[in-house]
């Protein structure tokens, strides 16, 4: 009787979550090792809404916009509602630019995008007065960039839903910090404080902290930490169909059901793996979004969330098997991108280890320029 594959996934944030959601389906064994430490879905805002991005990285494009497209499969496969779901739901994207000679740019690039990606959906420049028709806490006299099939989403929701998903299909769960070292070429070893188990294949899903793990095998990484904040407030409002707001600066606005608004992220290149809440920075952010929308003013801080994104040095992200270590797979760099993203990263991952074609061309995001073997190897 053939052995079952025995599968560690290290890292419960999105990429990890998903990864570990496909390959529980399948017959695996699957363990998910995380430390619930600095994920950087904790320092993402939650809006699903790539084709008005002004990156010219067509290889980042691609993987978000084809990431976007792939969220109603996964909700699918949740069993999720797409209209009625705490998770996602597509409620419309504004965006708005300093000028509106910009704005008007942005829709002629958004209009040409549309041909191949019919998940935009409606697009309109909105009147102040059509903006807050659309979100009533608005008071300004700026126009924006309306498109349709721009959605929001819970991070933290997502990836419970999909580790309990995971779990219900024999996912086991450990609450470890770990290290990993590889005796030979055929398995790996997890080590935790309280025990060491091998595993023929392992998937690093752990962001700005990759380096940290590949250190031992004797591998430098290109990553970089960078912190994020967010605020989560409490308004006796109903916005469960409000749009998402996407000003300039750091202060986009994420109505969700009941009244829970989050605002929020920063992008702190000098906060390196630092989790601690900066009241400075964090009041900046909510003044200038009460700017935008002064009804703020009225809401409760219900919470606030760090975390830590992963940058590389030319900020695009990568995929795919570790170089000279099979059955090694990994994910990062993918910034502020990550829960567009990454669901869709997951998922190609449990593609790879399941010997299927991915989605997208892992040429594209070549992991080779990103990991390197070192001088000398570190022992642990």
């Amino acid at each position: 009787m053939t052995q079952r594959k025995r599968i560690a996934i290290i890292g419960g944030g999105i990429v990890g979550a998903t990864a570990a959601f496909y390959l529980s389906q399948k017959n695996y064994e699957v363990a998910l090792y995380d430390d619930g430490v600095g994920q950087a879905t904790s320092a993402a805002a939650g809006i699903i809404c790539p084709w008005l991005s002004q990156r010219r990285n067509k290889e980042w494009y691609q993987l978000a916009s084809k990431g976007a497209a792939f969220y109603p499969q996964l909700m699918d496969d949740l069993g999720e509602s797409l209209t009625h779901s705490d998770i996602y739901q597509q409620v419309g994207a504004l965006v708005f630019k300093k000028n509106l000679g910009l704005l008007k740019k942005l829709e002629k690039t958004a209009l040409k995008r549309l041909e191949n990606a019919p998940e935009i959906g409606e697009l309109a420049l909105l009147s102040p007065k059509e903006i807050k028709a659309k979100f009533p806490l608005y008071d300004s006299e700026e126009s924006a960039l309306f498109a349709s099939g721009g959605a929001r989403v819970d991070g933290s929701l997502l990836t419970e839903r999909l580790i309990d998903q995971a779990q219900a299909n024999g996912l086991r769960y450990y609450s470890e910090k770990v290290t990993l070292s590889s005796p030979n070429s055929s398995e790996y070893v997890i080590h935790t404080k309280i025990h060491a188990k091998t595993y023929d294949t392992v998937v690093l899903a752990v962001g700005a902290w990759l380096p940290e793990l590949l250190a031992p095998l004797g591998l430098d990484v290109d990553i970089r930490p960078q912190k994020g904040q967010l605020v989560q407030l409490h308004l006796q409002e109903e916005m469960a169909n409000w749009p998402v707001i996407m000003p300039d600066g750091e202060k986009d606005i994420i109505p969700f059901a009941n009244g829970k608004i989050i605002v929020g992220a920063t992008h702190e290149n000098d906060g390196g793996y630092d989790l601690t809440p900066t009241k400075e920075k964090l009041e900046t952010m909510l003044e200038e979004a009460i700017e935008i929308a002064p009804g703020l003013k009225n809401a409760t801080i219900t919470g606030l969330r760090v975390g830590t994104r992963a940058y590389t040095s030319d900020f695009a992200p990568f995929f795919g098997v570790v170089p000279e270590y099979p059955n090694l797979f990994t994910a990062s760099g993918l910034g502020s991108s990550g829960l567009t993203s990454g669901p869709l990263i997951g998922y190609m991952l449990s593609q790879l280890i399941s010997g299927e074609a991915t989605d997208l061309p892992l040429s594209n995001y070549p992991i080779d320029q990103y990991i390197k073997k070192m001088n000398k190897k570190i022992k642990i």
